[in-house]
């Protein structure tokens, strides 16, 4: 499959299980081969990942229900709980730092190359999932579940919680993409 084919069957699949349709070893070496191969700005590489499997996926989402004090719709909470897993993306603030220190002349921009780098992370391990035949979507409970995760996972307080990527086998297909108007977006100057 080519790159932007891969890139057209990535989705955001909200109805997932517990039933991969590949053994999750699959799952932790892509993960981890994206993580390594993803570039970044002075190859700074303040991208950190944590990978909640089996129980941990179950404790995560309780925590972000508890967290949130009832606010969240249950149901929303579990549909993300019902996956076979969830990617936790984080970037390393003293990375970030360490670089600012360095590079003073840049020092405004490593907070912003290290967002730029997460991104570019969170949207390759998705679309690899997907390659893989696994649904997933991409959420943001963060900052109000920051706390919670450090505790549940045990990172460092320099991680920064960015966003989490509730993952599993797909029960039902998005709901076709509408086509726009490209050239409202991407201008072409000859």
């Amino acid at each position: 499959m080519s790159i932007l084919e891969s890139i057209s069957q990535r989705r955001t699949y909200y109805q997932i299980n517990k039933e991969l349709p590949l053994d999750t070893g699959k799952v932790k070496e892509v993960i981890q081969q994206a993580t390594e191969l993803v570039p970044d700005a002075f190859n700074m590489k303040s991208a950190r990942v944590v990978l909640a499997l089996g129980q941990k996926q179950d404790e995560l989402w309780d925590a972000v229900y508890e967290a949130f004090g009832g606010k969240v719709p249950r149901e929303k909470i579990d549909s993300f709980k019902a996956g076979a897993g969830t990617v936790l993306y984080f970037y390393d603030e003293d990375v970030v730092k360490s670089l600012q220190e360095q590079f003073a002349l840049y020092a405004a921009n490593f907070p912003i190359w290290a967002q730029q780098a997460n991104g570019m992370l969170q949207f390759t391990i998705w679309t690899a999932l997907r390659d893989l035949n696994i649904g997933a979507s991409l959420q943001h409970y963060n900052p109000v579940i920051d706390e919670a995760v450090k505790k549940l996972f045990q990172v460092p307080d320099s991680w920064q919680l960015v966003a989490q990527m509730p993952f599993g086998g797909i029960t039902a297909e998005p709901e076709a993409k509408e086509k726009e108007d490209i050239s409202n977006r991407v201008k072409i100057c000859e």
